[in-house]
């Protein structure tokens, strides 16, 4: 699977396919190893553009999500069903609120492979976080994630 998306994103100039890459779900994960391994991008760069990949869907998410969930919410054929969706999730997620944003932070630091960005901005947005204080902890987040990523892809006496 990760030789398809390799293949698919060498279509694009390095840098481009880097950030393209650290924005698609399941592909972020492998954006940075790919960026510095295959693409022979310098580790600062390669680093950056993971991040500002890994930041757009976040940022996206967390401005849309209130209003796509107001417009559904109101809309005649999925509206009831929208929201008893959404309250059972969020009845789910109710035992993690505990937690808060530093709950959010350490579940997009951990690299496993279900934690992206995708699912941590729809985890902020279920448990009602605000856009500009869920954005510092996801951010940090995803620095965390992607130093201990670049740790595991060249060792840290080849960073400093």
């Amino acid at each position: 699977m990760a030789q398809t998306f390799v293949a698919w994103f060498s279509a694009f100039p390095p840098e481009i396919a880097t950030l393209l890459m650290a924005m698609v779900p399941v592909a972020e994960r492998i954006a940075l190893p790919v960026a510095i391994a295959v693409f022979k991008l310098p580790i600062w760069l390669a680093f950056l553009l993971v991040i500002v990949g890994n930041m757009v869907p976040i940022f996206i998410i967390l401005s849309v999500s209130e209003k796509f969930h107001a417009w559904v919410s109101a809309h005649a054929l999925f509206g009831k069903h929208w929201v008893r969706v959404i309250n059972h999730i969020q009845k789910k997620f109710a035992r993690y609120e505990k937690y808060g944003l530093i709950g959010l932070f350490l579940f997009l630091s951990i690299p496993t492979p279900v934690n992206g960005a995708f699912t941590a901005a729809f985890i902020a947005f279920l448990l009602g976080f605000k856009k500009q204080h869920a954005l510092p902890y996801l951010f940090a987040g995803v620095v965390v994630y992607n130093v201990v990523i670049l740790v595991l892809t060249v060792g840290l006496d080849k960073i400093f």
